[in-house]
């Protein structure tokens, strides 16, 4: 009775939160209607007494959320879940709970890709509205990245503390919150904000993608980590380009933040659809509720007792073969990051200065990412049913296939940007749908988790160095830009073609024995 009651009270106190953030960004939106006699220019302005204590409301809220979700006695059942395993066996077929996972996440990471890849559409209007150069407001854009190199580290924790799904519903409670970016009237409230968006979106991949690799039989696992993240990737894109050809012309670059007070509404109403881990219920005694979450994903648990670890195989992967499998996977993670964070990031605004309105480069970028759409379903295919190292070589290759023909686009001085964007989005997104894959399942247990960390932590990298090079002055046309994108990429081809192995139908224990 008295761990009810206390459900109850964490259930209401998430709810209050929820409602408190909610509340919080409504008060700033005035200060935005305000503005639309001035196409919604909002630099200069004073903050006024409710967007302040609309400020409050959303702290004050965020911590109330995040203490309903807090679990209770975690020490307690911690010990009680460290001898339990919970999983499918490895020929059980996909259910209807499975695909219904599935299509949850991948609105999730639609939700969540989509915060970063808005950046580059607000960047021309930042420009016009601030008065300032280009290498000042990638200050916005530096510091979102550097808020999701900080979130990597701390969702990880977070989902440690909390769980899968607390975790999630934690953090679109902040999406929600930082939606108040679109009302800030300074460009540095826009870069604090942003790092805050940042932080929120940092941990939501690896945590989906634990929680999708928790629950599929090890038979689906592989591909439907790619089909889930490569959908997500795309589709946040799409809808970043969509909703700023849509809505930008009318409301101006500040509608893509606002866009957050929905979208991160939408992904807590989701929550309800995601099931919590079947571990942590059978942790708080919830047997009911934990047999039920197995029923549905045709999984069960069993108590193992302590193993010893083997150590010092002299067979086990070390040296070159190790480090330069490290190597390939981190050129290609961190090329991906300059494409993604750089090249990408900046297309909207280099189409602005060649004469486009935002309207149609944004919809000329949306045709791309529609073009590039079902390739996302090709690699998962080609991940699955042919080769997971050769899956990830063709990625790269048709990534550099992109990157020379945004060169040929620079060096010719004209043409539609349609097909080269489309070929960079196709390649980038197979990449980033397939390499944390890959690297999770390329690494002896004794430095998985380190290297797929190390692997994750070079997306970013990549931004944050495109970035810096803007911030500190260098300029660089979109097609010498594409010129130093494509050596690192290509260095990434080779060095995958050499270190790769083939993971595909191999059991993972085989990386703790031989390499062969």
């Amino acid at each position: 009775m008295s761990s009810t009651l206390s459900d109850r009270q964490a259930l209401w106190a998430f709810v209050l939160g929820c409602v408190a953030v909610t509340a919080g960004v409504v008060a700033h939106l005035p200060m935005f209607a305000m503005a639309r006699t001035m196409h919604y220019r909002l630099a200069g302005m004073p903050m006024d007494a409710g967007m302040i204590a609309g400020m409050g409301l959303i702290v004050a809220g965020t911590l109330v959320a995040a203490y309903g979700l807090l679990p209770r006695d975690l020490r307690a059942q911690r010990l009680a879940a460290a001898d339990l395993v919970v999983a499918a066996p490895e020929d059980a077929p996909l259910g209807v709970g499975h695909w219904g996972l599935m299509a949850v996440l991948v609105i999730a990471l639609v939700i969540d890709v989509m915060k970063p890849a808005s950046l580059g559409f607000t960047v021309p209007g930042m420009i016009a509205e601030y008065g300032v150069p280009k290498k000042t407001v990638s200050l916005v854009p530096f510091f979102a990245l550097a808020g999701t190199v900080t979130g990597s580290v701390l969702w990880g924790w977070i989902a440690d503390i909390y769980g899968r799904k607390a975790s999630i519903l934690l953090s679109a409670v902040m999406f929600v919150g930082t939606s108040i970016c679109g009302a800030m009237p300074s460009l540095a409230w826009n870069i604090a904000m942003c790092f805050m968006m940042g932080a929120a979106a940092g941990g939501m991949l690896p945590v989906t993608y634990a929680l999708l690799a928790e629950m599929m039989p090890n038979r689906h696992r592989g591909w439907s980590l790619v089909l889930v993240g490569g959908l997500g990737a795309v589709g946040g894109y799409f809808a970043a380009s969509g909703v700023s050809a849509v809505l930008q012309p009318i409301f101006g670059w500040r509608i893509l933040w606002l866009a957050n007070l929905p979208t991160g509404l939408t992904l807590v109403l989701l929550g309800a659809l995601i099931p919590e881990s079947a571990k942590f219920l059978l942790a708080r005694g919830r047997v009911a509720e934990a047999e039920a979450v197995m029923r549905r994903f045709g999984a069960t648990a069993r108590r193992i007792a302590p193993t010893r670890v083997a150590t010092g195989n002299a067979h086990a992967l070390t040296g070159v073969r190790l480090y330069g499998k490290l190597a390939a996977l981190s050129a290609c993670a961190l090329s991906w990051g300059l494409i993604n964070f750089g090249l990408l990031l900046w297309l909207p605004a280099d189409l602005v200065a060649r004469g486009y309105s935002v309207g149609v480069s944004s919809r000329l970028l949306a045709e791309s990412a529609l073009i590039a759409f079902p390739t996302v379903f090709v690699a998962a295919l080609l991940y699955s049913r042919w080769s997971t190292k050769w899956a990830l070589v063709t990625m790269i290759a048709l990534t550099l296939a992109g990157l020379l023909l945004v060169l040929r686009l620079e060096v010719a001085g004209g043409g539609s940007p349609v097909l080269p964007v489309a070929l960079l989005i196709v390649g980038s997104n197979g990449i980033i749908a397939i390499v944390l894959p890959y690297a999770a399942e390329s690494f002896p247990l004794r430095v998985r988790a380190r290297a797929t960390g190390w692997v994750a932590a070079c997306t970013k990298a990549g931004g944050l160095l495109a970035q810096a090079v803007t911030i500190v002055g260098v300029t660089v046309s979109m097609g010498r830009a594409a010129l130093l994108v494509m050596a690192p990429t290509a260095l990434s081809l080779l060095l995958v073609a050499r270190f790769g192995r083939e993971t595909r139908g191999r059991d993972l224990r085989e990386l703790d024995v031989d390499d062969a």
